[in-house]
């Protein structure tokens, strides 16, 4: 595949985050509110999503946004848009962050009310 292959999306935002120990509740809250106002609504964003790590992973949260395409990204980011974008209050609450964009056209499903 070429570049511009990747770049047709749908494409995933994802933003990984080591926490600082005890404070991945205070930071999904944040997700809950701050984050999603960072992407909902805008131009090519397609939903967002959030969680946590469960048992030996307390401490690493996620938050992943889904965008149409590269050209989405690159403008609600802008020249930024492969390093983590950090609102006010955040950096307080993370010990370690990385952010990828993840092309999502190979395939996927998703089933979160349906049957097991």
């Amino acid at each position: 595949m070429t570049q511009e292959e990747f770049d047709n999306g749908p494409i995933l935002r994802l933003f990984q985050v080591q926490t600082k120990p005890g404070r991945a509740q205070d930071l999904l809250e944040k997700f809950a509110t701050t984050s999603i106002q960072v992407v909902q609504g805008e131009p090519g964003n397609q939903g967002c999503f959030f969680g946590r790590g469960t048992v030996t992973d307390e401490d690493y949260v996620v938050f992943a946004s889904i965008w149409q395409d590269m050209d989405a990204v690159r403008a609600r980011f802008g020249e930024d848009w492969q390093v983590s974008f950090l609102p006010p209050g955040y950096s307080d609450l993370i010990e370690d962050c990385s952010v990828r964009h993840i092309e999502l056209s190979a395939g996927w499903h998703v089933n979160l009310g349906g049957s097991r």
